[in-house]
């Protein structure tokens, strides 16, 4: 048995099973709307490092084509990072910026002047990106296998960071029916 087993449901005659990815994908290593800058003595976070420095960084950041959100690390028996203060000062901080130019907010959105509303989609994004690295530093990043009635493997995939009630919500939505619509188009075909 899977130790790592978060959730598990019969449905349509399919076991699904709910797992912990156990080697997640880093999320910055994807293409990211911003870039994500930090420093901490004992940790690699964020992206690859433009600047040398905290200074550097906070210098670029007050550049008024620059629009930036602060990253707090809370550090107690594992890490969490949000864009918001943690109210332990012993154990937390600021550690860098989350950041996105205004020439790439143009280009994202394909507008010339960037309104109260893009601004506001901007900062939903950041914080968005935020909350899907701090998921993965945390660990809370889960995958799904499918076995049929007979325990032969159907399917699986990895990388979630919904929660696990919502993975299978979506499975059963989705995936689920792709497999009894095959079923159905080889009975047809026998």
């Amino acid at each position: 048995m899977n130790d790592n087993i978060i959730l598990t449901e019969v449905y349509n005659t399919y076991k699904i099973n709910i797992i912990t990815d156990i080697n997640p994908v880093d999320p910055r290593e994807f293409d990211n709307f911003g870039k994500m800058q930090c420093f901490h003595r004992d940790y690699r976070l964020g992206d690859t490092l433009d600047f040398n420095t905290i200074e550097e960084l906070i210098y670029f950041i007050k550049n008024p084509d620059i629009i930036s959100l602060p990253l707090y690390l809370y550090d107690h028996s594992g890490i969490t990072m949000k864009t918001t203060p943690f109210s332990c000062r012993w154990d937390s901080g600021q550690i860098g910026y989350i950041y996105v130019s205004k020439e790439m907010i143009r280009k994202e959105f394909n507008c010339k002047k960037i309104t109260k509303d893009i601004m506001d989609k901007v900062y939903k994004i950041l914080i968005s990106e935020v909350d899907t690295y701090d998921k993965y530093l945390r660990g809370e990043v889960y995958g799904y296998e499918i076995f049929d009635s007979y325990g032969d493997f159907k399917e699986s995939c990895w990388g979630y960071s919904d929660s696990p009630e919502d993975i299978m919500k979506e499975i059963k939505e989705n995936v689920i029916g792709l497999f009894d619509y095959q079923l159905s188009f080889e009975l047809q075909e026998a």
